[in-house]
């Protein structure tokens, strides 16, 4: 009877006998399960077979029949088919293994090899040639968007006669009473009325220059004289007659174009640039950047153009910013108002022509929207010209230059005349690019 397990027998396999009627000396669990053998020495080990192919028996580790089979209890050549142990990689650390750390590699969870160290050095420069390029994109587009806004509708090129040109640049900065596109309640809240047409409200002239910046009021009310001119829209010429009148009738005679000639054939001073903006691109441009403030060394009240203030310092909104530019019967003179227009109109330039403003799309695009939406200037002037006409006006804000009506000896009726020796001295300080020692009234 065979005392034997089902399946087994007593009779060795390939030479090599199991479990009991073995002749080797050496225990049955050392000789045959290699993988709990001790004292094994150094030296590769067998990799276990591909799972699933069966192991040929009756050969020695070296792969020949018989291959150093034990004898009497040497190392025996029969391969158990049993598994070493080795579940993942080479157990010499190679990285053959799948999951193995292979060569100092790093293991990851649930295995698949190694995962190089990110290279922050490439990502960052990516990152930022990224960047630049967006922001040179959205530069670029917003460059084109607001230069397609201007109402390039001035053409110097009409002007005649014109002075000479001296250091620095100048500007012609009007700002007149037109209401176009202001609806019927902007117009009542603004208290504009609702005549029609345009009319200069005022009149200044920017001189951006190597001496410094210079900002010179021209009082509406001024007393000049018409010269030759051709008209801007008929092309036909009209002598001079030695007409005088104040000077805000030469722009409600012929427009920009005959305010430009009359300025110029006054002063002696070539005007570059022309730059005009109407009542409600005004307000809204104070109401986009969230109001001026201004610091008033005492109050006023003007039923006219509904300002309301008292002394101290506060944040003007549109409406009053309005107001108080327009202001002109509570302070006595015309001279007074252009004062106050010069204070708010360098406040303005100061806390628009900030970093803060140009990096803030969420303030940039809403200001550059209600200012060049009403903006009209010359053919010629571009963006890069506009802004530097506002960081000029923020430099005499600063302390770099001047802020001064033009000198005055007297008046004609209600005409305001101009001191004709101190006027021309004023000119050629600004055309040589000399330090203005002039003073106005």
């Amino acid at each position: 009877m065979n005392e034997w397990p089902e399946g087994r027998s007593g009779r060795s396999r390939d030479g090599e006998g199991y479990g009991r009627g073995s002749a080797s000396e050496r225990p049955e669990s050392a000789r045959v399960m290699r993988q709990v053998q001790r004292g094994q020495g150094p030296g590769p080990r067998p990799s276990a077979p591909p799972r699933g192919v069966p192991q040929q028996h009756g050969y020695g580790q070296q792969g020949h029949p018989g291959g150093q089979q034990g004898q009497g209890g040497g190392q025996q050549g029969y391969d158990s088919g049993y598994n070493t142990g080795q579940v993942y990689g080479n157990p010499q650390g190679g990285s053959g293994g799948r999951g193995g750390a292979g060569d100092g590699g790093q293991l990851r969870p649930g295995g698949g090899g190694s995962r190089p160290a990110p290279d922050w050095k490439r990502r960052i420069k990516i990152g930022s040639l990224t960047l630049v390029i967006v922001l040179l994109v959205v530069s670029v587009g917003t460059y084109f968007w607001a230069d397609s806004k201007l109402k390039r509708e001035v053409d110097l090129s009409k002007v005649i006669e014109r002075p000479k040109d001296g250091d620095g640049t100048n500007y012609l900065i009007v700002g007149s009473d037109s209401r176009e596109g202001m609806s019927d309640q902007e117009k009542k809240d603004l208290r504009t009325g609702s005549a029609e047409g345009k009319r200069t409200d005022s009149m200044m002239i920017l001189h951006v220059g190597d001496s410094g910046n210079a900002m010179i009021s021209l009082p509406r009310d001024s007393d000049v004289e018409i010269p030759s001119f051709v008209g801007s829209d008929s092309g036909k010429r009209y002598e001079n007659t030695g007409r005088r009148v104040k000077l805000n009738a030469a722009y409600a005679e012929d427009g920009p174009e005959l305010l430009v000639r009359t300025v110029e054939h006054n002063t002696g001073l070539r005007i570059d640039h022309y730059a005009e903006i109407g009542f409600g691109g005004f307000a809204k441009i104070v109401d986009a950047i969230g109001g001026v403030e201004m610091n008033l060394e005492k109050g006023f009240k003007d039923k006219r153009s509904g300002a309301d203030f008292e002394a101290g310092k506060q944040t003007l909104d549109g409406q009053e910013a309005l107001a108080f530019v327009r202001t002109r019967y509570a302070l006595g003179s015309d001279l007074d108002r252009t004062k106050n227009q010069q204070k708010f109109l360098s406040a303005l330039a100061s806390q628009t022509a900030t970093v803060g403003t140009v990096l803030n799309p969420f303030k940039l695009y809403p200001t550059l929207g209600a200012g060049l939406d009403t903006l009209v200037v010359d053919h010629d002037m571009g963006l890069f010209d506009l802004s530097e006409m506002f960081w000029g006006m923020k430099g005499v804000t600063s302390g770099d230059g001047v802020s001064m009506n033009i000198p005055m000896a007297g008046s004609r009726g209600s005409n305001l005349v101009w001191d004709k020796a101190k006027v021309k001295t004023l000119v050629e300080q600004l055309n040589n690019g000399d330090k203005i020692t002039v003073t106005g009234n």
